[in-house]
């Protein structure tokens, strides 16, 4: 079967549009600005599709922020936003907590280190999976909250006062971090004294405060109402919808389907029903498209526990941003712990939230999860924030154009994905042929035809196969500095600047040839000499990965191409070190911290590879060997004393039967069991060596479980809990206190009736083989270990 997609790129393109919204002050003291029209944000007047990643401050220790924050960076994130959670910091009537995790101030100036810009969401709803979204339980006791009540209105003007007070000289017009403000959230009430009045009256609440940033939002989903002209919407999407009812696999989910008309995504678990079809479609063609809560994984809620594949999250970036988003904002990018607090806790359906969650742990499957590791994730995202960070302020200025032929919706699994952005000359193919939990047919013999204004490419020069779970990006008519590829079938990567000239770092697409196609009067010369064939008048190469070559142009400039699998891809990241931007690839995480390479694993043998090369071998931790690669890598190996535990566990007591999942709460369907039923757990102690931690950047505990509900305790304290969803239950052990190791831990295990109406992934649920064996339900202590994590320092601290 062979098949031509058709797309045409040559429309015109309308010239951006400014001034048609009323934000605040954009110039810092140094000059630089952010603006913004109704295209794209601009950054120093220049065009600007930064990468946004939420990070919960008072949901994570403080002395983790600095390790947290450069692992971020290190990803390629450019902002972070967090909630500002308002019962986290007056959870008793006028008693502010601004100290330890809670301390904004502190945690901005950390953004400030890193080169991190931040996006406050000031709420004072945040949802956030906090109870009553985050509005302390004494606001909800004694006045209607999210409308204009002037009860309300008061104490939300004297929390964004503090606010204020804390962020004052952090704000972007003082030369602080802090770019913008996100007004409450998923806001689509529209009873009276609510509606976008409610929305105008925050924001001049927030601007009289002293929140004077060039960035104001809301969000933009579930029939959302809002202010023309004062606030920009943003807007997501999510692989699963955990706040969902249905004990079943969910339908083909949109997230993963180009967007040509609406921004609004499908169901992002607003707690409120809108009225009417909301306010976001009505501003498009005034307002940029922002993106502020696409999935960085989907929390773990009580009657939903989807186990997110690390695919379900990255296919969603070329299909964003193959339909135009200019924002990339991840909820979250990195996970935590709901802060201890007698009068702070979770989202739950006692309490009138739609879902329950665990009262503590907020892991999210994030890229980082609750504990700060690294999640297999991160290999998929990390070169696509690479291209957007070198190639972005590009994209941000094209427009996206729809194929010839689309599938008719969501559903259509056999109709080929993708979508173009362009001005007309020049673009980018985006393809997306994954979408979560359905296996997508193989396209066979595609090539592809895109009209430019002045011509037609054809690509590639023979048709290929487009496998089931592929996605990405291909240039076309892409500029290597005088040199023009007329397309790639690789993935633009990054782009290295060194003495010896530009390194072009592209990235290889499974099961695809890597055709390299140029125009011939831009070429002069490959190094080596390279086998050059003529298609449609391209002379065309074709690239193993792990190929490199000269490229010298008409004009005799050179530049080097190097083509990386996508498998050395993902174990790459592009972070300055020795003078200049490096790809580091590893085994390990890499990010820098004070000028140091940080490498950690926990395997005992480290490899770490940098391109360009070093001159010299760095100082290092640890002694390191240098190997050759072949690949013009240079390559260093080094080896961890092997560490292991002994972990000492012992039964307390045995599980009794549990009573049936009752249904209820606002969404009538499957509710946690109540807090007495947990006294029917089966129960461990748990002996840790002592010191564990000597000697390591951290120790995990993991279990492993069947099972409703884990719950970790020290004493009587709660130092973690757990929905079961198959995947290990890890908790750091630097993240608990010293007093709580001090003493056996206990962990309990809620049984798990077969016949619980909860969805779990197939693949790890306990409940089918339990009831082969007749069992009403299943609980279980499968494995309980110590996990080291080993640190590598290269390079000399600042």
């Amino acid at each position: 079967m062979q098949t031509l997609f058709t797309i045409d790129v040559s429309a015109p393109i309308d010239p951006p549009r400014a001034g048609l919204l009323r934000l605040g002050t954009n110039r810092a003291p140094g000059g630089a600005t952010i603006d913004i029209n109704n295209r794209y944000i601009l950054r120093d007047g220049k065009p600007w599709l930064p990468v946004m990643g939420e990070f919960h401050y008072s949901r994570v220790p403080e002395h983790l922020w600095d390790g947290a924050l450069a692992k971020m960076k290190a990803a390629g994130v450019d902002i972070v936003a967090s909630y500002v959670v308002w019962n986290h910091h007056e959870s008793e009537p006028g008693r502010f907590d601004w100290r330890g995790r809670r301390d904004l101030r502190r945690f901005v100036a950390a953004c400030a280190r890193h080169a991190l810009l931040m996006f406050a969401r000031i709420g004072p709803w945040a949802h956030g999976e906090v109870r009553f979204g985050g509005i302390p339980g004494w606001v909800v006791d004694q006045t209607p909250t999210r409308s204009n009540d002037s009860l309300y209105l008061g104490l939300v003007e004297r929390f964004y006062q503090q606010i204020a007070e804390q962020l004052h000289g952090e704000l972007w017009k003082d030369g602080g971090p802090v770019i913008g403000v996100q007004i409450e959230n998923e806001y689509n009430l529209t009873g009276p004294g609510q509606g976008s009045a409610h929305i105008a009256k925050l924001k001049s609440l927030a601007l009289a405060a002293g929140l004077d940033t060039p960035l104001y939002t809301v969000t933009g989903w579930d029939q959302a109402v809002f202010p023309h002209g004062e606030v920009t919407p943003v807007f997501g999407g999510y692989p699963d919808v955990p706040w969902g009812i249905s004990p079943t696999m969910s339908a083909p989910n949109e997230v993963y389907a180009f967007r040509f008309t609406s921004r609004v995504g499908g169901d992002l678990g607003a707690q409120t029903q809108g009225a009417g079809e909301g306010d976001a479609d009505k501003v498009v063609n005034d307002t940029p498209f922002l993106g502020a809560e696409y999935g960085g994984g989907v929390p773990t809620m009580y009657r939903r526990r989807p186990v997110i594949d690390a695919d379900d999250i990255a296919a969603m970036l070329p299909v964003q941003l193959g339909s135009g988003v200019n924002l990339y904002g991840y909820y979250m990018f990195h996970g935590g712990r709901n802060p201890p607090g007698e009068r702070e806790g979770q989202e739950s359906t006692a309490t009138g939230g739609w879902n329950d969650l665990p009262i503590i742990n907020y892991d999210f499957q994030a890229p980082y999860g609750a504990n700060g590791e690294a999640h297999p994730v991160l290999g998929k995202l990390r070169p696509m924030h690479a291209f957007l960070h070198e190639w972005g302020e590009m994209l941000a200025t094209y427009a996206v154009q729809a194929p010839t032929k689309q599938p008719k919706g969501a559903n259509d699994l056999e109709t080929l994905r993708f979508s173009a952005r362009s001005d007309g000359k020049r673009g980018f193919l985006f393809v997306n042929n994954h979408v979560r939990q359905y296996a997508m047919p193989t396209q066979q013999g595609v090539r592809f035809s895109v009209r430019l204004k002045n011509r037609t490419v054809l690509l590639p020069s023979c048709r290929v196969d487009v496998r089931s779970g592929v996605y990405f990006v291909w240039p076309v008519a892409f500029q290597m500095i005088d040199a023009e590829l007329r397309y790639a079938t690789a993935q633009p990567m990054t782009r290295l600047a060194t003495p010896e000239g530009d390194i072009f770092v592209f990235r290889a697409v499974e099961g695809i040839p890597a055709e390299f196609a140029f125009e011939p009067e831009t070429l002069r010369e490959l190094l080596p000499d390279s086998e050059l064939r003529l298609f449609d008048g391209a002379l065309v190469v074709t690239l193993i990965p792990g190929a490199r070559i000269k490229v010298i142009t008409a004009h005799g400039h050179t530049l080097t191409l190097l083509l990386l699998s996508a498998h050395d891809a993902e174990r790459t990241s592009v972070l300055p070190f020795q003078g200049m931007r490096r790809l580091v690839r590893t085994n390990a995480e890499a990010f820098v911290l004070n000028n140091q390479i940080v490498l950690r694993t926990t395997n005992t043998a480290l490899q770490v590879d940098f391109y360009p090369p070093l001159q010299v071998i760095p100082p290092a931790t640890l002694p390191l060997t240098r190997e050759a690669t072949g690949d013009g890598f240079d390559s260093y190996a080094a080896q961890f004393n092997l560490r292991s535990f002994d972990v000492q566990t012992i039964g307390l007591r045995q599980a009794q039967n549990v009573p049936p999942i009752k249904k209820g709460g606002p969404a009538n369907a499957s509710v946690e069991p109540a807090p007495e039923a947990f006294g029917r757990s089966a129960a461990w102690q748990i002996n840790l060596p002592r010191n564990a931690l000597d000697g390591l950047s951290n120790v995990y505990l993991s279990i492993q479980y069947r099972g409703d509900v884990g719950r970790l305790f020290a004493g009587t304290t709660l130092i973690d809990d757990h929905f079961f969803n198959g995947l290990p239950w890890r908790i750091s052990l630097s993240d608990i206190p010293n007093d709580a190791l001090s003493v056996p831990l206990m962990v309990t295990i809620l049984p798990l009736r077969t016949d619980a109406p909860i969805y779990l992934d197939a693949r790890y649920d306990p409940r089918p083989e339990a009831k082969r064996e007749g069992a009403l339900q299943t609980v279980a202590l499968d494995d309980v270990c110590l996990e080291p994590e080993y640190e590598l320092l290269i390079g000399s601290p600042i």
